[in-house]
């Protein structure tokens, strides 16, 4: 079956469309996919301090590399480098998400007799692991949980394995061999991107790349040089796809911000759906026997055994998981004065004419074009705009910015995470209308105040 020839060719077709499709998502936004990777590198994740600052870049680089693997698989073009370079990356796709998969098996069942096992051969606390929500293989596109995204990349490691088996028998395609291959793939693009995501811009993208191979490949001379060229061609029309997103704001918004979102809507738990029930495990030590166990929180309570004198509280872990429910995309939108921690969250989504100026890191935050932010909220201001500033810094850091650019619109503190997944710019411009999303900007692209107001 490894070596039979319809195998290598579905392998092919499936992984060369899923790596177009998935490269796409992270170069559609390379800032979010930093971000994941800046959960992976942490230090209470695989601690790869090595790479630190070097987020944007990898993602990028990532996301334009998965995309020319598609292509080349495709295309058949440098074949033994194309299914080294599939298999070493399968292969750490694989180890992350496995990773996660594991980890968050341990802590969704800190009790479980093999996650006590593990703990005592690997020296750790189910509670301390960092929990992922999903790997960010497809980004907010597809959000698969972490054992979802596991087994997908065991199914295309089979794929991927059969590939490199026989990659010392796989030649450079025809031109008719391209024809047949791009219009299959075409279809399984379309399949991927529109059937499941409602995307259609990576067929038009693939469509545009597949036409720019077949002339390359029909007026190319033969040899060495023309694989190179049709690799460079596709690594032109990728990176700068992927910079556009970058220096400006993702091309597709999957995010529950996307203009035309409303705020309070994404936060609504529907009728008949309970919330995930967070809490802690408790080390209990009976004073009079000096035994031990542990406890969910939940328990305790139900248990009543904090009526017990002889049982004490000898160990609380972090907040952890107990029981799985409904999230609501919008779970952690909460707004608070940097004053008083008064919550400002229903004023600012009341508020008919809301323009938030997003800045979650006040460190981090390019000036580049601050005078223009500056100016468009002054104008804001005097057309009846509510204007905030949105932060995850701390008072003393407010104050010396607000200072510094003789800034009039007051700051509001909220989550660093939810700023990130509003808007992929710092700092970045947001229009509210009664808690509809109704404009975003990057920095990069400050609109006038006629832009502005034209969607009020």
């Amino acid at each position: 079956m490894l070596k039979n020839k319809n195998a290598v060719m579905v392998s092919r077709l499936i992984v060369g469309a899923l790596f177009i499709v998935s490269g796409l998502i992270k170069a559609n936004d390379p800032l979010g996919f930093s971000y994941k990777l800046e959960e992976y590198f942490a230090q209470d994740v695989l601690n790869w301090s090595w790479f630190r600052g070097w987020e944007v870049g990898l993602a990028s680089i990532v996301a334009v590399a998965e995309i020319i693997l598609g292509f080349a698989i495709l295309a058949g073009e440098k074949f033994l480098l194309s299914a080294w370079s599939l298999l070493l990356l399968m292969i750490f796709f694989t180890f992350l998400t496995g990773y996660t998969a594991i980890g968050n098996w341990f802590f969704e069942n800190p009790e479980a007799g093999i996650t006590g096992a593990f703990e005592s051969m690997l020296g750790f606390q189910a509670g301390d692991i960092h929990y992922f929500k999903d790997c960010g293989c497809f980004g907010d596109a597809l959000q698969l949980t972490p054992f979802e995204s596991f087994v997908k990349d065991l199914v295309l490691l089979v794929f991927t394995v059969i590939i490199f088996i026989n990659r010392n028998a796989v030649s450079s395609n025809t031109f008719e061999k391209d024809l047949l291959y791009y219009g299959v793939s075409i279809i399984l693009v379309l399949i991927f991107s529109w059937g499941v995501l409602g995307w259609f811009l990576p067929v038009v993208l693939s469509v545009i790349s597949f036409v720019v191979l077949l002339v390359l490949r029909k007026y190319l001379n033969e040899g060495a040089a023309k694989g190179w060229l049709m690799g460079a061609g596709v690594l032109i029309i990728y990176s700068a796809f992927t910079y556009y997103a970058y220096a400006h704001l993702p091309v597709e918004d999957f995010r529950p911000y996307a203009i035309g979102k409303n705020i309070e809507e994404g936060m609504t738990i529907p009728e008949g759906k309970t919330p995930p029930k967070y809490g802690y495990i408790y080390t209990m030590e009976n004073t009079a026997t000096g035994e031990t166990f542990d406890i969910s929180s939940d328990d305790y309570l139900a248990e009543d055994l904090w009526k017990n004198e002889d049982l004490e509280i000898a160990n609380t872990s972090d907040q952890i998981l107990l029981e799985k429910g409904y999230e609501p995309p919008i779970h952690d939108f909460v707004l608070e004065s940097p004053d008083d921690g008064g919550d400002y969250t229903s004023y600012v989504l009341g508020a008919e004419k809301a323009l938030l100026i997003i800045q979650y890191d006040l460190s981090k935050t390019s000036t580049s074009n601050m005078s223009k932010v500056v100016a468009l909220t002054e104008q804001a201001v005097q057309n009846g705009f509510e204007v905030f500033g949105l932060t995850a810094a701390s008072s003393i850091e407010i104050d010396e910015f607000r200072h510094e650019y003789q800034l009039k619109f007051p700051y509001l503190q909220a989550d660093a995470t939810m700023l990130k997944t509003i808007v992929r710019s710092n700092p970045g411009i947001v229009a509210l209308k009664s808690g509809t999303v109704v404009g975003k900007w990057h920095h990069n692209d400050v609109p006038a105040l006629e832009s502005l107001t034209s969607n009020y």
